[in-house]
């Protein structure tokens, strides 16, 4: 595996409240651990949210005695949610604050994702850029009751508004996914600083236009920006060793 990642404060605000964090190597029972969050609050507090969410779910996964991907990233989520909560309610500069999340392990040739807001995990491959996550935004239940033509979903007025996210609620129930990936296949993690301002297909023909991850990563700013940069952007871009899969 061979990954790269880079958060950018965008054009636009002030603070970055977009994380990451990428690892070949295993943390504690996961072979490897991607991830991108991002933190919503006011000043400073989506920072936090977004930063102590990677780190502590980093720190957990080290720890954690499971085994199975999806039963780690399960409760680790779980564990990061609590946290927040309770950061939130006994520290008033943090009141309010919550954050998106999007892991990906990769197991020989599946991946285990886990989501939960608006952040995405794409497979690139071939010209077809195909997302994986669903994004747990009001935009995304208005195309699913027919409301809205998802064509015209970046000019809704409400397309930042999320349903679900860490730190936010009690219940804070992620998806799961288990994909089969294949030879020459690139993952990418991105929050919405970039998919609301680059198309899919041109988030695609960058990750295959370009052989590094870190050019490809760089490229993926670096367009989110010309087009505007209005929020901050965070990547994450995996490629696997043909002999991986």
């Amino acid at each position: 595996m061979i990954s790269y990642g880079q958060t950018d404060i965008g054009m636009v605000r002030s603070i970055n409240q977009d994380s990451i964090f990428f690892s070949d190597k295993s943390v504690g029972n996961l072979p490897n651990l991607y991830i991108v969050a991002d933190g919503m609050g006011g000043h400073k507090a989506g920072d936090y949210a977004s930063a102590h969410a990677v780190s502590w779910f980093v720190d957990y996964a080290k720890e954690c005695k499971y085994a199975n991907p999806i039963t780690i990233m399960k409760t680790g989520i779980a564990k990061v949610n609590d946290m927040l909560l309770e950061m939130s309610a006994t520290h008033s500069e943090l009141s309010g604050m919550g954050t998106t999340f999007v892991a990906a392990v990769i197991v020989e040739n599946k991946m285990y994702v886990a989501n939960i807001g608006d952040s995405r995990l794409y497979v690139i491959h071939q010209g077809e850029t195909k997302q994986i996550t669903l994004d747990h935004s009001l935009v995304e239940e208005l195309i699913r009751t027919g409301q809205l033509d998802r064509r015209r979903v970046r000019f809704h007025p409400e397309k930042n508004i999320i349903t679900r996210a860490l730190g936010t609620g009690k219940e804070a129930v992620p998806d799961f996914f288990e994909i089969a990936l294949q030879n020459g296949e690139k993952v990418l993690l991105c929050s919405d600083g970039l998919t609301n301002m680059v198309e899919d297909d041109e988030i695609g023909t960058i990750v295959m236009g370009q052989r590094f991850v870190d050019k490809i990563c760089e490229q993926l700013i670096e367009r989110a920006n010309y087009y505007g940069g209005k929020d901050n952007i965070g990547v994450v871009v995996v490629e696997q060793a043909l002999n991986e899969v």
